[in-house]
């Protein structure tokens, strides 16, 4: 009995002191909420703790250097590179790192996304020459220098896109069919994105159509010339923008069939051309005569592409072609397109029995001579373009591309389609009006004989091989090499005060030629 009274009573009382304990504990807390993986949208979706809605981040870090072209692959076409002048650069580089984020959230109306994308970038960005440096061109070439660039910024709901996205108009590989440089010309491209709404309509069995309207301000359009203005050709070929401020929307959209073979698209866009006014300073620039002289007639330009690709080749796993052909009016930067504006073109080089050779191609939407002996409004430049490229998977870690493209610009008429090179009524006899002013020598102007014969129309082209080495996954390593080959239409030559350095001398007009290396490191992640 002594032995079950000491048992009970030491029982009531650990229950007493637990109980004392008990109270002084903090409430308990919650239960942590780890984050869950969401597989509704494709690898490396995780849930936003605490919502519905599943988030992607990602991005890579590249790092590139070119030799005898600009950033990012661009050819020595014009400026110091195209002079090949002292002041050029002989390599360039640039570092990037590109960040990205993804959301997306089911609906009872569908997904909704949103995607957003920016860069990180550091460049020795610009020219040495201080006719450039003054522009502030050059201004990142600091240690301390670089910037931020914004890529693509979207939102998704119910089949319609509001933001900065690729265009209604462009395929899904853009200016890349199998390139790394941003500057294979020959179609369009908008790889960064233009501001736009877009709606897209799925038929099912791959067959979709999509609908939009761009912002042209940027990306769509390239120069209207008004040949009317001193000196409204110079030295290189090149007049000032006169274009008038954006109005309309550009209206594009495509319809596209993607199957296990491949892809097949169509796309159209509708582009309005407008000039400021008839009356402008040098430069294009406004001055007080210049609303009361009128402005021409704005014009509906536009663009038509049909593109290929033909997947799982028998060449090798994973070999495709894509191939894209292109026609516009009015609407040269979908042809003359790269990832920033439409180049225009001044190569030099070397001679038999000038002081250089040189190569001009004026990249215009169109131009206009008001007046009544003028061009009677503007006159739309016609362009089109053809690229595509073959690409060959040698094993899982090497890979090799062949690409090319070739394109033409036009100007409607004949050089001479002039009154003794005061008027015209085309847009060559225009352009070649002006162009004698700052070029003299040239045949049928003013009634002379002349030494050379004009014409603006021109071609380019280009072919590349890029090789690449994945050592390890999502690590890259790119050699690429490319050949620009310019096919401008003067004949002849001309005295004139080229652009300095260089000097006032003879001048051969004759087709130009240049090759670049582009090398590159990129980690995925």
């Amino acid at each position: 009995m002594a032995t079950r009274h000491l048992i009970l009573g030491s029982a009531a009382a650990l229950m007493l002191v637990n109980g004392a304990q008990a109270a002084d504990l903090p409430i308990k807390a919650k239960a942590v909420e780890y984050v869950r993986i969401c597989s509704l949208y494709g690898d490396r979706f995780f849930y936003i703790p605490g919502t519905d809605t599943c988030i992607k981040l990602g991005g890579y870090l590249r790092a590139d250097t070119t030799f005898n072209g600009g950033v990012h692959g661009a050819p020595a076409w014009n400026g110091d590179l195209g002079q090949q002048n002292r002041f050029r650069d002989s390599f360039v580089s640039r570092s990037r790192m590109a960040l990205s984020v993804d959301t997306r959230t089911a609906t009872e109306y569908g997904v909704v996304r949103t995607f957003g994308q920016g860069y990180f970038q550091f460049n020795n960005f610009g020219s040495s020459n201080p006719s450039v440096a003054s522009s502030g061109s050059n201004a990142l070439m600091g240690a301390g220098g670089g910037y931020v660039a914004v890529e693509f910024l979207f939102i998704q709901f119910a089949g319609f896109t509001f933001g900065k996205s690729s265009s209604a108009y462009s395929t899904p590989w853009n200016g890349f069919p199998g390139n790394i440089n941003s500057n294979l010309l020959g179609g369009n491209n908008t790889d960064t994105g233009v501001n736009n709404i877009q709606y897209t309509a799925q038929f099912g069995n791959g067959v979709s159509a999509s609908i939009g309207l761009d912002d042209p301000s940027v990306w769509d359009r390239t120069a209207v010339y008004n040949l009317s203005i001193p000196s409204a050709i110079g030295a290189n070929g090149t007049g000032s923008n006169a274009y008038a401020g954006t109005r309309v929307p550009d209206i594009v959209g495509n319809i596209r069939v993607d199957q296990a073979w491949g892809v097949l698209q169509f796309s159209a866009a509708a582009h309005e051309v407008s000039g400021s006014y008839n009356t402008l300073a040098a430069g294009a620039l406004p001055n007080n005569l210049s609303e009361i002289s009128g402005h021409p007639d704005s014009k509906w330009g536009g663009s038509v592409m049909a593109a290929l690709q033909i997947k799982n080749l028998p060449t090798g796993k994973g070999d495709d072609i894509k191939f894209d052909v292109s026609y516009a009016k009015g609407h040269t930067k979908n042809v003359i397109a790269t990832s920033g504006g439409s180049p225009s073109f001044a190569m030099f080089g070397d001679s038999g029995f000038g002081y250089q050779s040189v190569g001009f191609g004026a990249t215009t939407d169109g131009v206009y001579f008001p007046g009544a002996a003028g061009t009677g409004g503007i006159q739309l430049t016609t362009a089109w373009g053809l690229r595509g490229a073959f690409n060959h998977n040698w094993n899982p870690n090497w890979s090799t591309s062949l690409f090319g493209s070739y394109s033409a610009v036009r100007y409607d008429g004949g050089a001479n389609d002039n009154i003794n090179g005061l008027g015209t009524t085309t847009a060559k006899g225009a352009y070649c009006a002006a162009f004698a002013a700052s070029h003299p020598g040239q045949a049928g102007v003013g009634n002379a004989a002349g030494a050379y014969a004009c014409n603006p129309d021109f071609n380019v082209s280009q072919l590349g091989v890029a090789t690449r080495w994945v050592p390890v996954k999502n690590l890259t390593f790119t050699a690429e090499v490319q050949w620009f080959h310019l096919d401008q239409k003067m004949s002849g030559s001309s005295v004139f005060t080229a652009s300095a350095p260089k000097p006032s001398a003879l001048y051969e007009f004759k087709d130009q030629d240049t090759v670049l290396l582009q090398l590159r490191a990129q980690r995925n992640f």
